[in-house]
């Protein structure tokens, strides 16, 4: 999956926002040995129901219909971006400081695409991810050229410490 383009964005935006809904992001995979998919990520205050994804879809199905911004058949799917969420932005990902997240890059560095890790900062006007890798008993910096970021997502943690009432 990759990222949709800005016009398609805009507009699944267009549609979702007033809904009362916020458009996470919005993937395009184009047809190649599979059929085509545009996977668009809802999600609102109160949490994410069938009910709500079967709304925008239809709403949406109509407008993209209408505006037929890809070219041929493709299947549409509205989701909650659910516990391990992707990130679509730099914003979202610096929303998540002091949270674990998973990155893969589009080239390897220091031998890998894949890191995880607590992201510390975002810097460089947005240009670089800083993440704290945990190695053995001490945790590493790293730091991951934004524009080199095909792909992140949130890890979910889970606190099971508290005993159950």
């Amino acid at each position: 999956m990759r990222r949709a383009n800005d016009r398609l964005t805009k507009l699944v935006t267009s549609v979702v926002e007033p809904m009362g809904y916020e458009a996470i992001g919005v993937e395009h995979a184009s047809a190649g040995s599979a059929e085509a998919v545009l996977r668009v990520y809802i999600d609102h205050a109160n949490g994410i129901t069938v009910d709500d994804c079967e709304a925008v879809s239809r709403q949406l199905s109509s407008v993209l219909d209408v505006e037929d911004p890809i070219s041929g058949q493709y299947a549409l799917e509205v989701s909650s971006p659910g516990l391990d969420r992707p990130l679509f932005s730099v914003e979202q990902i610096e929303c998540q400081r002091g949270n674990r997240i998973r990155v893969r890059l589009a080239e390897k560095l220091e031998g890998r695409r894949n890191f995880e890790g607590e992201v510390l900062a975002v810097s460089d006007g947005g240009q670089i991810l800083e993440l704290g890798l945990d190695e053995g008993h001490e945790q590493r910096r790293v730091q991951l050229p934004i524009d080199q970021v095909e792909s992140a997502r949130v890890v979910p943690e889970f606190n099971f410490s508290q005993s159950a009432r």
